[in-house]
């Protein structure tokens, strides 16, 4: 991925770590059982650290634990982005762990750290849903400002750098257009969704099924077009993804991980070595066929160990 001016908050370089358990093949470590009140992992930075992790939902008979002493260390690794996706049966976590970045939710117990500092009110970890969640009062233009105007830039230059990103996103000709259905179709208020997550440029962007009430051919479509905005960033983003879909999944991952749950815990992580530029031709190759076979094959076989 290409950079520019835009740092991550520490950019030093990252030295190896001692004594952790490592999936083979993946950029996550898991249980590596670093104290929650220290720096991750012998001062490393990467962009995202998950430290003992629990979650008990104590209304229930008997308590629901989701999270038991639960770690995940997303790598930071120079120079290149990361498309993560989460992937398991519902109810195993995967939402919840989105929310732990996002800020929407805290732990029963536990760290959540971002760049190697715990996470305060202060991060902003952008995050899309399934739902639109434009407001439908304001126009297209409005909606992508907003975020920009909320940090205190001038609304000349926000409504500027929110009509780049409008155009980027495909939407140039709809930014008067009131942000709402049906006078917008369902991709084009998700497109209006990423806009507004992607003016203020992120590092991190967290996607919660974004494209699930889409029908197959517009979720096709902006798969393509989530793909090339990750493919072409200026800077190496990291995107955390969730779906049910494994075709979905193989298409616009670099990476996959499967939750199994009760509690939860990383079953299972691959990486996707498919072309980078990927466009509606890749879908049809073999490679991409026996991913999502391979994918598809471990899913099922997770709900055969559960019965």
């Amino acid at each position: 991925m290409k950079r520019n001016v835009f740092q991550k908050q520490n950019d030093s370089e990252a030295t190896e770590p001692v004594e952790n358990t490592i999936i083979p093949e993946t950029k996550i470590e898991v249980n590596t059982g670093f104290p929650s009140d220290q720096t991750p992992v012998g001062g490393l930075t990467d962009i995202i650290n998950l430290v003992n992790i629990n979650q008990v939902y104590a209304d229930h008979t008997p308590p629901n634990v989701v999270f038991k002493d639960f770690n995940l260390n997303i790598k930071d690794i120079k120079g290149e982005g990361q498309f993560i996706t989460l992937m398991g049966k519902s109810g195993c976590g995967k939402s919840t762990l989105l929310r732990y970045i996002s800020g929407l939710q805290e732990p029963t117990s536990g760290e959540v750290y971002i760049y190697g500092k715990k996470r305060t009110d202060k991060d902003r970890i952008p995050m899309v849903f399934q739902q639109y969640t434009s407001f439908e009062w304001k126009t297209v233009l409005q909606n992508v400002a907003l975020p920009l105007i909320l940090k205190g830039i001038p609304k000349d230059e926000a409504n500027d750098k929110a009509m780049d990103m409008i155009k980027i996103v495909g939407l140039a000709g709809h930014e008067n257009k009131w942000a709402k259905y049906p006078i917008l179709s369902g991709g084009q208020l998700q497109r209006v969704a990423i806009a507004r997550n992607l003016v203020v440029n992120p590092q991190i962007l967290l996607m919660d099924e974004p494209f699930g009430a889409l029908d197959t051919v517009t979720r096709k479509q902006i798969q393509v077009f989530l793909r090339s905005i990750f493919e072409n960033a200026k800077i190496d983003p990291t995107i955390i993804f969730v779906t049910h879909s494994e075709s979905e999944a193989v298409f616009l991952s670099t990476d996959i991980y499967i939750l199994d749950s009760g509690p939860a815990n990383i079953k299972h992580c691959f990486k996707i070595d498919l072309p980078p530029n990927r466009t509606d031709p890749v879908r049809y190759s073999n490679d991409f066929t026996d991913y999502v076979n391979k994918l598809g094959s471990l899913l099922e076989d997770l709900k055969k160990e559960k019965k």
